[in-house]
Formats: C-alpha cells, sequence, structure tokens
C-alpha cells in the first residue's frame, strides 16, 4: 500500500479551529471546519460545514472501551473525554485517561490536515499489571441524521432494497438505520475500506465518510482476526465505527455473510490485551455538501483513491502476456463440425452460449482487431465462423436464442442480459468487418437489424418496464444500430431506455441493480449496464448530461474495485504473492474477487479522456493488468479468489478457513473472452498498450 500526501483545491473556506481554556489552534484548510469546545469538562470535537456540524465524536465521550462480551457482542463499554490538547506541528494532540476495573488506559487522538480529509491516528496504550481480556476498541463518529443513507463499498447500497426483496433477505446485508441496527465488517471485505453517509436537512444534502487504512487488529482472540468499519443506527443520529473485530448484519450480531445463501457465526471477535501494549490505528474523516440525492459517496470515493493511489502496474503482467494466454486458452475451447463453429462455455460440454456468461460471440469481434498482433493467419477465419452461426440463431417475440449444443444442433434459452452483450458484439463486427476486405458482414448485419427491431419496439411500447437495471444492455448496442442502419427507431428506443434508467436510479433510491444471473441484487453488472448505456448514449448526442450519468453510474461501478492489496493469510493467494489491486467484488450477495472489471477497462479509460482525468486512465490499465494474476500454464484461470471470509461453490464450512483460498475449477469461457474483448477495444482506441 502506498500513501501519497498532496493538496487539493476545493475553492471554499475550510478552518481546523480549537479552544481549549484561553488558547485557540487553527489549522486552515480549503472545505469545512474541524474543532473542539469545552464545555463542563466534556470536550466534543465535530466537522462543521457552513457553521451546521455534520459530524460529531459521541457525547458520551472521544474514546469508548468496551471490557466484557454478551450475546455475539462487546459489552460493559465504558467512555471518557479528552483532558489535554496540545499542538505541535501540523498535528493537534488530544490526550486522556480511562480507569477500568483491572488498571489504566493511556488514549491519545492526534488530528492533521491531510488532502481534503482530516487525518487522525488514535493511540491505546494499557498501563494494568495484568491480561486485559475480553476488550473492545471502538472508533466512534456520528452524523446529526438518524436513517442516514449508507454506501459501503461492495457491500451496502443506500441499504439494499433490491437485495432486501428476495425470498430469504439473508442472502444480502440490509440497513435502514434505524435504533439498535448495525452493519460491521471485517475491513478486508472491503475493495475500497470506507463508510459513507447521505442526508438531508431542510431540502440540503449532505454527506460525511471515515476511510480506515485496514490492518489485522494485534492481541486477537480469533485467527486473522481485523478490525471491522460500518454504520450502527442511533436514536438521534447515525454513527459511522471502526471495531477491533465484531461484526454484525441483518440483525445478527456475531455472524458475517460468507456464503451465496447464508450467514455464518464469527463471533468471540475481542482482545486479550498483554501488559504494557500500544495499539495503533489511522483513518481519515471528511464532511462535504452533497449536490443531490444519490451522490454523497462520490466524493470519498474520489478521495480513497488519494489515498490508496492503487495504479502502479509494473509489478503485474502485460498485455503481451496475458493476450497470448487467453488467445491460447480460446483455442482449447474450439468446437466446429459439419453444422457449426464456435468457442464452448465449459469444457465438459460443447454449449455455444453467447452473452453473460458464455460470451462466444466475443472472439468474433475481438479476432478481427487482434488477428495480426496476434500472427495466427486462422484468426479472422475463426472470427467469421463464430458470428456466421451465431447469426442462425432464430427469434421468437422476445428476441433471439442465446445457447446452442451441436451435439444436438439445438438452440435454447434467453435472457435480456445475454441479448444485449451479444448484440454488442454484433455492433462492434460489423463496424471493424466493414474495414476488412475478407470478411462479409451482411449476415451479421442481417441478424442485429432483427434484434433491434424486437427490442426497439418492445422498449417503445407503453407498458415497458423492466424489472431492473438488466436491459440497459440493449441501450449501446440500439445506438450502434442507429449508427450502421440510419434507423430513427433505434435511437428513440435508446433514449427512452437512457432516460427511464436516469429517472429510476440516479437518486439511489433504488441502486443499479440485477445485471448478473445468479444474484438478484445490487451488483457492479447492474451499475456496469447503466454506465455503458449512458455512455452510448453520450457518444451519440454530445450531450453533458449523459457524460454527467455516465460518471455516476461509472463511480458506482468502481466502489466495487480493489482499491488496495489486501493481506492474506496462509494460502494460494499468499503462495502467489497475489495483488488484489484492481480486482472487483462481484455483488452484495456474492463476495468473492473475479476479473470481469476487465471488460469495461476500454469505457472507464475513454471517461478518463472525456473528463481529463488521467487517474482514470491509468486505473484502466491496471484493472487489466491485475487481473491478468493466476493465469496457469494453459491460459486458464478460476473465477472466485476470496479474499474475506466468504466462499461460494467450494465445501467449506469454517469461516476462519475462507480467506484467502482459490476456486478454478469454475473457468466459464468469460473470464478468457473479456480480456481478448477490452484489448481489441484498445486498440481501435490507439492506447498504446504493448509498449510495457
Amino acid at each position: 500500500m502506498r500513501l501519497n500526501h498532496f493538496l487539493l483545491n476545493t475553492g471554499t473556506a475550510l478552518l481546523l479551529i480549537t479552544t481549549w481554556a484561553q488558547a485557540t489552534y487553527r489549522i486552515e484548510t480549503d472545505r469545512y471546519t474541524f474543532h473542539a469546545n469545552s464545555e463542563k469538562n466534556r470536550h466534543a470535537i465535530a466537522l462543521k460545514y457552513n457553521n451546521q456540524i455534520l459530524l460529531t465524536s459521541p457525547s458520551e465521550g472521544l474514546w469508548s472501551i468496551g471490557s466484557d462480551w454478551k450475546n455475539g457482542w462487546p459489552a460493559q463499554w465504558q467512555h471518557t473525554h479528552p483532558e489535554k490538547v496540545k499542538q505541535i506541528g501540523e498535528w493537534l494532540i488530544f490526550t486522556g485517561r480511562l480507569q477500568v476495573e483491572q488498571g489504566k488506559w493511556l488514549l491519545q487522538d492526534a488530528y492533521r490536515r491531510w488532502n481534503d480529509l482530516i487525518e487522525v491516528r488514535r493511540r491505546w496504550t494499557w498501563t494494568g499489571e495484568n491480561m486485559l481480556e475480553k476488550c473492545t476498541l471502538s472508533i466512534r463518529w456520528q452524523a446529526p441524521q438518524a436513517g442516514a443513507h449508507t454506501l459501503l463499498p461492495g457491500i451496502c447500497y443506500y441499504g439494499n432494497p433490491s437485495g432486501a426483496k428476495t425470498a430469504e433477505n439473508r442472502r444480502v446485508p440490509i440497513f435502514q438505520g434505524n435504533p439498535g441496527e448495525s452493519a460491521v465488517f471485517e475491513e478486508h471485505r472491503y475493495p475500497i475500506p470506507f463508510a459513507s453517509l447521505e442526508w438531508s436537512d431542510r431540502n440540503e444534502f449532505y454527506g460525511a465518510a471515515l476511510h480506515s487504512i485496514p490492518s489485522a487488529v494485534p492481541y486477537h482472540n480469533q485467527t486473522d482476526q481485523w478490525w471491522s468499519l460500518g454504520v450502527i443506527g442511533k436514536e438521534n443520529a447515525s454513527e459511522i465505527t471502526l471495531l477491533s473485530g465484531p461484526c454484525a448484519m441483518n440483525g445478527k450480531p456475531g455472524f458475517v455473510k460468507a456464503n451465496q445463501n447464508r450467514l455464518l457465526k464469527y463471533s468471540d471477535t475481542w482482545l486479550n490485551i498483554a501488559p504494557g501494549a500500544v495499539i495503533e490505528k489511522t483513518f481519515y474523516l471528511e464532511v462535504y455538501p452533497v449536490q443531490s440525492r444519490g451522490t454523497g459517496f462520490q466524493t470519498p470515493l474520489h478521495n480513497a483513491f488519494h489515498i490508496f493511489q492503487p495504479t502502479y502496474v509494473d509489478d503485474l503482467p502485460n498485455f503481451s502476456e496475458i493476450l497470448a494466454a487467453k488467445y491460447r486458452f480460446t483455442k482449447s475451447r474450439w468446437h466446429e463440425d459439419a453444422e457449426s463453429a464456435g468457442i464452448r462455455m465449459y469444457p465438459h460440454n460443447n454449449d455455444y452460449v453467447m452473452g453473460w456468461a458464455g460470451q462466444s460471440g466475443a472472439p468474433g469481434y475481438a479476432l478481427l482487431i487482434l488477428a495480426d498482433i496476434l500472427g495466427d493467419p486462422e484468426a479472422l477465419n475463426m472470427a467469421r465462423k463464430i458470428l456466421d452461426h451465431l447469426a442462425t440463431s432464430p427469434f421468437n417475440e422476445n428476441g433471439f436464442l442465446i445457447r446452442y449444443n451441436p451435439d444436438k444442433n439445438q438452440w435454447y434459452g434467453q435472457d435480456p442480459i445475454s441479448q444485449g452483450q451479444a448484440m454488442e458484439v454484433f455492433g462492434r463486427a460489423i463496424l471493424a468487418g466493414r474495414q476488412i476486405e475478407q470478411i462479409e458482414t451482411s449476415t451479421w448485419e442481417t441478424f442485429l437489424k432483427k434484434a433491434c427491431d424486437i427490442h426497439a419496439d418492445r422498449i417503445l411500447h407503453k407498458n415497458w418496464r423492466p424489472k431492473s437495471t438488466n436491459e440497459g444492455f440493449w441501450v449501446s448496442p440500439l445506438c450502434k444500430g442507429y449508427q450502421l442502419f440510419g434507423n430513427e427507431t433505434y435511437k428513440q428506443a435508446a433514449l427512452k431506455a437512457v432516460e427511464h434508467y436516469g429517472k429510476r436510479h440516479l437518486d439511489m433510491t433504488e441502486p443499479y441493480w440485477g445485471g448478473t444471473l445468479d444474484a438478484r441484487c445490487e451488483d457492479k453488472e447492474g451499475a456496469w449496464a447503466g454506465f455503458q448505456a449512458f455512455l452510448a448514449m453520450y457518444e451519440l448526442t454530445r450531450e453533458k448530461k449523459y457524460l454527467d450519468w455516465a460518471e455516476h453510474a461509472m463511480d458506482v461501478v468502481l466502489t466495487y474495485t480493489v482499491y488496495w492489496d489486501i493481506d492474506m493469510p496462509p494460502g494460494r493467494l499468499r503462495d502467489q504473492n497475489f495483488k488484489s489491486r484492481g480486482w472487483t467484488v462481484v455483488s452484495a450477495q456474492n463476495q468473492h474477487l473475479d476479473v470481469y472489471g476487465v471488460l469495461y477497462t476500454p469505457e472507464i479509460y475513454r471517461m478518463g479522456q472525456y473528463l481529463k482525468r488521467e487517474q482514470l486512465k491509468k486505473l484502466a490499465i491496471l484493472m487489466y493488468r491485475t487481473c491478468g494474476q493466476f493465469i496457469d500454464p494453459h491460459g486458464s484461470q478460476g473465477e472466485q479468489l476470496n479474499h474475506t471470509n466468504f466462499v461460494q461453490g467450494m465445501n467449506i464450512q469454517d469461516v476462519t478457513q475462507m480467506r484467502g483460498t482459490y476456486n478454478e475449477s469454475w473457468t466459464v469461457y468469460w473470464i478468457a473472452a473479456h480480456f481478448l474483448n477490452a484489448a481489441a477495444q484498445f486498440v481501435e482506441m490507439g492506447v498504446p498498450i504493448f509498449e510495457n
């Protein structure tokens, strides 16, 4: 992990003022006011914006320590306030003491300005002569609004309202912010370790966030015990907290989401602290005005990038070796007989599956662009055969079928996600193929026109109301259909869909969801469907509002992207010195890492160009290259890397044995296809991907 320190110019005045007795301490920053008041020997610390308190230490004390454990949760809490303050250079240092039955704690907080944030280093020193058992340390900050909307990256999106509607709400974390409700998770579960709140007051929107520098906790009771981060509902407040291990979700203290469809017990996460122990934790605080409902998470997301600076790539595989491996794997899945030719989804059967999750059509586009780079004279012919056969898929009133069994010469299966993604491949292939003399695209064009006709008519019907964000995947191919064939109906349908999804998701009342086939909840693929749709409409119309919408959806997508290198316990991930930065968490339901983010790296790169943000371009390159880890000599990768206390498709029942494992048996073809697809787009965009 690399932490770079620098300043941003944000334009609004910010002061850090501390008054203690007759002394005044002042640190000037740019955005809000951080200050401490002394009243009746109780010293509350607060962060203000325009003289309005947005975040404060709890009224019972700046420091809170639990000395017992009951019913899966810390108990016997004691609190204390600072007794002294002094300024040393850029630091304001608060000190205090807490007497407990077994001895005395010495406590210290050090605050300074860092970038647009307040950096805090908290220190606990145990001076007791004996071991202090069943202890819990905490960091607590409260926003003055009960039930504030919460975003925990990769975990909880404004309460996960869509996931809450599933048959068993244990599938996903659910959080409404009611008094006593807790959503607290292991730091290593977070792709980006921050917790953010958003609320309104007199029609103005505000936000607050706590960023953590994640770490395993010393003097732990459980093996591989880390700090935990999350939110707790209070009667008149919403509390962001860091705890020294306790976890809770969905009304179950001492439980974590450890499987696709269930919670498992993870309790007794207290500390047993030795005499003389010194424990430290670094975190960052920020408060900010929010432009509109549903955008409060964007400020801490952008600041987290500056904290972790995740774009270093020199220790990662390069484009050339990744492409060579994925093309080798692609050829291993090639199947051809008298009736068909195509790419198999699995090693154990011959099915070709368009779109998510087989992506058998993707090489039909990608190999048109990459043939010369790959140096294989058969690549163009493979591309032609793939799309020629897929274009024979039969249609019905709901579009085309997406699965083909060559053993039975039979088509079957249908879903909107896969159709939209397959249509996108055909659109890209037609645009590329029209530039290649030996490629004939007329069959592909007939297929795409028919698909666009059916889905445009469906969207333009007065009763069209899609269940989730999944039908957003039709927007980009409809835009391409308009560009290719000039059919105004396609553009009108795409516009209607984009406006529908903008109204539905931008305020995060209903966060983007439903973009996967096996998780009915908030997920990065749903956010990607919105991102792709909004960006396609911007590139078609150049209307700035669609670029703004694309940025919002992209930022939701990026909250599923790992910004730091998660330290792994002994296991396969640690054995291979795994670097997690740039990988993506799947969804609020499926909490493992995958390489899916490779697919939309070209779009992130283009957003970097449109928004003039070099960091996005660098992040896109990182995301592609980091996912080249764990490619075996055959060019294969598994789908599931378990960075946290979660497994899917593995028979592990002990929560403490899950983290650091790797399931490489689920080798669906999309894992290779996305690398080819994205590389081809980078080449078309003129990005110099082969220079490093």
